[in-house]
């Protein structure tokens, strides 16, 4: 994965996504509506979906809840595993870092 970010309100992200095999990939970008240090991210894809994404401290962990729009051509189970993957592999960076 590669690209550019500006997390700040307003900021644009554009990002290149592809499975480890190559087989597929996708361009993923927007803009930031809405960015909260520590608190919330909140940003429009580049199709006009929404996502909104918390931080809640819980100790020494945080949780993450993230919300979006699903997309019509995949069904909402796919979608939320793709969506539940990308988090599973950010825990387990952060958690190695």
């Amino acid at each position: 994965m590669c690209g550019e970010n500006d997390l700040r309100t307003g900021g644009t992200f554009s990002t290149r996504m592809e499975a480890k095999d190559g087989s597929f990939g996708f361009d993923f970008g927007g803009v930031y509506d809405n960015v909260k240090k520590n608190e919330l991210i909140e940003y429009t894809m580049g199709d006009g979906r929404k996502v909104r994404v918390t931080f809640s401290p819980s100790g020494d962990q945080t949780k993450i809840i993230e919300t979006f729009d699903a997309e019509a051509t995949n069904s909402v189970e796919m979608q939320r595993g793709g969506w539940q993957a990308i988090l599973d592999n950010f825990k387990k960076y952060t958690e190695s870092i």
